[in-house]
């Protein structure tokens, strides 16, 4: 098989796991909006596969030569609607450690980024993920699932530190890692954006 077939494939083991993390995503999204009564416990184990498949499906794909055009597009876009997605679901939360304007970063971020990464895909340009959004993705993750965890066991304590307290600790290192590897994104697209149209 060529490399532009190989490239081209669509019904690949990666991009079925990428599709059905969109599923548990409109799931997970039913589950913290209540729609059967809140189910933070069961939305908590729902978020940690959906981001523990994120993983298997990268390393699937390049362990087996499964790489494609529309992975390298579906997968990135799966976890944004994800963790954007849940984001804002957690801040509209009573006294939730994710405020809305931090949802607000995050989404934008998210947004700028897509656009920077499909212009770049449009014109060849590298656009691979840099450590800081390496980064950046574990702690809105953990942001995540510390809120959930909150919901679920809001009495449990690391000594005298509450799971609520280290959750808020958790999501300004999400916001701000969000908004610098956002930046690097933009520094690293400057040749791109600064092009003739």
């Amino acid at each position: 098989m060529s490399q532009n077939s190989a490239l081209d494939r669509v019904w690949t083991v990666p991009n079925i796991i990428s599709l059905a993390r969109l599923v548990l995503a409109l799931v997970l999204f039913a589950l913290i909006e209540g729609v059967a009564g809140r189910q933070d416990l069961a939305a908590l184990v729902l978020f940690v596969l959906a981001a523990a498949t994120d993983w298997v499906d990268g390393w699937y794909a390049r362990k087996y030569a499964q790489v494609s055009r529309l992975g390298r597009i579906f997968d990135p876009l799966v976890d944004k609607v994800i963790v954007c997605g849940t984001f804002v679901l957690l801040a509209d939360r009573t006294g939730s450690a994710i405020l809305p304007w931090m949802a607000v970063v995050i989404v934008v971020r998210e947004l700028v980024v897509t656009a920077i990464r499909a212009e770049m895909e449009r014109t060849g340009l590298d656009f691979s993920a840099a450590w800081s959004g390496k980064l950046k993705m574990l702690f809105q993750c953990a942001a995540i699932g510390l809120e959930l965890g909150c919901r679920t066991w809001p009495d449990f304590t690391i000594g005298s530190i509450s799971i609520h307290q280290v959750a808020i600790g958790v999501v300004w290192l999400a916001v701000i890692s969000t908004i610098w590897s956002g930046l690097e994104y933009i520094v690293a697209a400057r040749p791109l954006l600064s092009q003739d149209s």
